[in-house]
């Protein structure tokens, strides 16, 4: 390849205006884009393609009129090179393109803690609610339980209603396949069965205790179907939680309840918060299949919990049979117990005098839970199942811390187990563990802040 310079001179040859402008002396090399290709020696067989390109150095150089040609063996004297700063646009998109990843990431970061944060309070006020809205209502649980699976369907289909007359929600998620909810359905039926059944056989704590099962199948199942792999220190963190609470817990009447009720239930609960886990495995995959699906976009959180809250109360309804046997009502008498069941709950008639405090708890507790479950749903869609869980799980000694104060129409205060401080800082050493350092110093802020507004 052959090099081949031309250097033009702008000097006193110039015209007076031309001359003025130039810097005394300026060399710039213009490196031509398209080599060009000549052919020594004829064309054919005995032709020599020799690849040439050309340089051309322009040169300002007041009072000189020389035109100088430069020899290509490099001989050339070039006072600067200007070269298009491309590395220099390239780092600059680059810095621009990190910096904005790094602010989503801050952000979103901001946004899991604020919701897992709101979860933990609507989860502490789901558990105290329950607990009082049973007052009016100790005689009829079944019925409290059946009126807020089907109230949720009224109040979920409405709201989603609003949200496709705002744009909120679209033809497309409306038409997204129905089969995986169908599913979410059956789990959260069956799940709701089985926790009846054990759960009147268990009592006292053994319930809280059993249901650090939940974490170990959201590890085990997130492990199977979504491919997660998680590190020895978020493993040991959920060990710890789980131990954590137990150790909160079992302190006080929950060991004794548990050794006394019988493996069978033991187990049977056990396999209900089996269900539970995959129940949420499977919302947080049909969130990841309609983001393929929508082309990125996320389905609206009231697609989910609506056609979830229909499928379940269908198949709570096949169900209500053995249920109900499960709760001790015959089926030939389910007619007149939610008779019974609603005029207490609507505080009338003869049932006005033992049922104090309705319809007020009960309705508290339906909003509170229904919020929960909503604000859960939200912190699964933007982080994951074991975050959730977490989030479920820390709800658990601050009930416990609860539930010794004076609450209203509760009667006398329980007192703190032995080992709920023991409990509480394993727990709270085991979600450090999980989280992240940066997500551990939020959470401590977090708790800084409750304990300054208590």
């Amino acid at each position: 390849m052959l090099t081949s310079y031309r250097r033009m001179t702008a000097g006193a040859a110039a015209t007076p205006a031309a001359s003025h402008h130039i810097p005394r002396r300026l060399s710039v090399i213009l490196q031509m884009d398209r080599p060009r290709l000549q052919f020594r020696g004829g064309v054919g067989v005995g032709g020599q393609g020799v690849l040439q390109s050309r340089n051309w150095v322009i040169e300002a150089a007041v009072g000189s009129t020389r035109v100088r040609g430069l020899r290509s063996t490099g001989e050339e004297e070039v006072k600067r090179k200007v070269q298009p700063p491309n590395c220099c646009a390239y780092d600059h998109e680059h810095q621009e393109a990190v910096a904005v990843e790094k602010s989503k990431d801050g952000d979103r970061r901001v946004e899991v803690v604020v919701a897992a944060a709101t979860t933990v309070v609507l989860g502490v006020g789901n558990r105290v609610l329950y607990k009082l809205a049973l007052v009016p209502l100790k005689q009829y649980p079944f019925f409290l339980a059946q009126l807020a699976t089907f109230g949720y369907i009224v109040v979920y289909f409405s709201i989603l209603y609003l949200r496709y007359q705002a744009g909120k929600v679209t033809d497309e998620m409306l038409s997204l396949p129905k089969f995986p909810l169908v599913a979410v359905g059956l789990l959260e039926a069956l799940a709701a069965a089985s926790g009846m059944a054990a759960g009147a056989i268990l009592s006292g704590a053994a319930i809280p205790i059993l249901s650090q099962s939940f974490l170990v199948w959201q590890l085990i199942l997130s492990y199977i179907f979504l491919g997660r792999r998680y590190s020895f220190n978020q493993l040991f963190g959920c060990f710890l939680v789980a131990v954590g609470v137990i150790i909160t817990v079992a302190s006080g009447s929950g060991a004794d309840s548990l050794m006394g009720a019988g493996i069978f239930w033991s187990l049977l609960m056990i396999i209900s918060f089996l269900l539970q886990a995959a129940d949420t495995i499977l919302k947080e995959i049909i969130f990841l299949d309609a983001a393929q699906r929508l082309k990125g976009g996320s389905v609206d959180l009231f697609v989910i919990n609506s056609f979830g809250s229909a499928y379940q109360a269908i198949f709570i309804c096949l169900l209500i049979p053995f249920l109900s046997n499960l709760w001790g009502i015959p089926f030939s008498q389910l007619p007149n117990y939610f008779k019974d069941g609603s005029a207490c709950f609507l505080n009338i008639g003869t049932m006005s005098k033992s049922c104090d405090g309705a319809p007020l708890l009960p309705l508290l507790f339906i909003i509170v839970n229904m919020c929960f479950n909503i604000s859960l749903l939200h912190l699964l869609k933007i982080s994951s199942a074991v975050v959730s869980c977490l989030a479920s799980t820390f709800t658990v000694p601050i009930t416990v811390y609860l539930f010794t104060l004076p609450l209203p129409y509760t009667g006398v205060a329980s007192s703190l187990p032995p080992g709920f401080v023991a409990g509480a800082i394993v727990l709270l050493v085991g979600i450090f563990g999980v989280a992240s350092r940066t997500q551990a110093l939020e959470v401590i802020c977090f708790l800084m802040y409750i304990g300054d507004h208590q």
